[in-house]
């Protein structure tokens, strides 16, 4: 049966194809396209008729096929059989429902879409009873990086992984030579780590934006001048995946209008959940990773530009322009982002670590920033650096901790404040800045103003607190005079 022939399940197509992806979708198709670039056969299903008839039209030449029947698309695959689903995270239980009954004992289902870890667990344990195993990979680098090389990040039982391992190693991105993708460990590891990924996504992004915002709206600069400073800046220190598309940004035109692109996108920014995600895990494992939380609301915050618009125009706020020396600003400002972006990716580790200890995971932190220095969003000339400090110390409990980021943060964290500085003063909105610049304050005290807090907490709720000066658990009764005073005077 010649390829693109769609329904039919001639004896030489039953149990021909070595993974099944299903889904195809951008990502999905250029995918399965990737794969069959590095020597693997595919067989697509969709159950869009459309995404499925592109899928055949792109399979032409290659050993791939594309089905829009479930049961054609399960007799195609050889056994036991691997079948990777790159869907909507809000699909997927959906799919397996409809999977389980084509699927037997030994057969491997891939999750390669952006779902909560909570589900990926729940989910591995629903099908184990039935001898199939699950795993759950998160995938980053869009369309560009599935196509051509993506970083991966595998979850679930190992001996699964090892069995897909080839084609994953194959297809991801490969720096100095080594493939970016290694197994993140058991349950969902995979997913755990992909969710991080983008909150560090998120940090990155929103001090990107907050930079911009300081060199458009406090410097006066145009589009082609600041697209120019954010080229300079990745061929520096700053270069990464997202300061070489911000750079390309500014350079894009509208077609029918020759304007600039950027200056006609609405001011309002979505999100999908994995930034919310990893924030409110980070809370329920109590590590601070305040700039991501701050990404999170601003782009909340953004969505309300009604409100807005019309307070911009009755809220008073600094009118002054910047008078200073503008290069110094700009490179205050480099170097803000800089020290900003190494403590996210900060955040981001010690939030990692955390969930590894707590989750059982396992993570190899120094393994997880290598597999991050190519294909994926938040690849970044720092990751190496980041590789080699948990190379050297494992249990690094806080990227700052390291001689190297020690001395660079210290360095030039003054610019960093300046850069907060000129932001309220110029009544530029910096609040990942800021909150970057917090997190460093606090790291940096020996003492901090919790002991009011405490005596607070116990002078209401009688929650106890311990002391400096001996060991042991105490309570006040802190109002007892007052009190006494108080039912005297009744």
């Amino acid at each position: 049966m010649a390829q693109g022939e769609e329904g039919k399940t001639g004896s030489h197509q039953s149990e021909h194809f070595e993974l099944g992806m299903m889904g195809l979708g951008v990502m999905g198709s250029n995918l399965a396209l990737n794969m069959s670039d590095h020597g693997f056969s595919v067989a697509g299903y969709d159950v869009n008729q459309l995404s499925c008839e592109h899928f055949k039209k792109e399979a032409q030449g290659r050993d791939m096929q594309g089905f829009n029947q479930l049961k054609d698309f399960i007799v195609s695959l050889k056994k036991p059989r691997l079948v990777m689903l790159l869907i909507p995270a809000s699909a997927v239980d959906e799919a397996i429902h409809d999977l389980l009954p084509h699927l037997e004992k030994g057969d491997i289902l891939i999750d390669g879409g952006n779902s909560h870890f909570i589900d990926t667990d729940r989910r591995a344990q629903a099908i184990e009873g039935q001898g199939i195993r699950f795993l759950g990979v998160g995938v980053s680098g869009g369309e560009a990086g599935a196509r051509i090389g993506p970083s991966m990040m595998p979850g679930g039982p190992k001996e699964a992984y090892e069995r897909v391992r080839p084609i994953f190693e194959a297809i991801s991105a490969h720096v100095n030579q080594e493939p970016c993708v290694a197994y993140m460990g058991p349950g969902s590891a995979g997913h755990y780590v992909k969710m991080v990924h983008n909150g560090i996504e998120y940090g990155l992004m929103q001090l990107i934006a907050e930079s911009y915002d300081l060199l458009k709206s406090g410097l006066g600069l145009g589009n082609e001048e600041i697209g120019k400073i954010y080229s300079q800046w990745n061929h520096g220190r700053l270069n990464g995946f997202l300061m070489e598309i911000t750079a390309e940004i500014f350079s894009q035109q509208e077609p029918k209008s020759g304007k600039p692109l950027l200056d006609l996108i609405l001011d309002v920014a979505k999100q999908k959940g994995t930034g919310i995600w990893a924030s409110e895990d980070s809370m329920k494992l109590r590590i601070p990773v305040p700039t991501i939380d701050t990404a999170v609301a601003m782009r909340d915050l953004s969505v309300f530009k009604k409100d807005r618009e019309t307070l911009s125009k009755q809220l008073a706020g600094p009118q002054q322009k910047y008078a200073g020396d503008r290069n110094k600003l700009i490179a205050q400002i480099e170097h803000a982002l800089y020290v900003s972006m190494i403590m996210t990716y900060a955040q981001g580790m010690s939030l990692l670590r955390a969930a590894s200890q707590t989750y059982n995971y396992h993570l190899n932190l120094s393994t997880i920033a290598k597999i991050w220095r190519g294909g994926c969003i938040i690849r970044s000339a720092l990751l190496e650096p980041i590789a080699q400090a948990y190379r050297k110390e494992p249990n690094l409990s806080t990227l700052l901790l390291d001689e190297h980021f020690k001395q660079e943060i210290s360095s030039i964290q003054v610019d960093l404040r300046q850069s907060v500085v000129k932001g309220i003063e110029l009544g530029v909105p910096v609040p990942a800045l800021s909150a970057t610049l917090a997190y460093y304050d606090a790291y940096r005290r020996a003492w901090l103003p919790a002991n009011l807090i405490q005596a607070q907490r116990d002078y209401f709720g009688a929650h106890t607190y311990e002391r400096v000066d001996e060991a042991g658990t105490f309570h006040t009764e802190w109002g007892q005079t007052l009190k006494e005073q108080a039912y005297a005077h009744s």
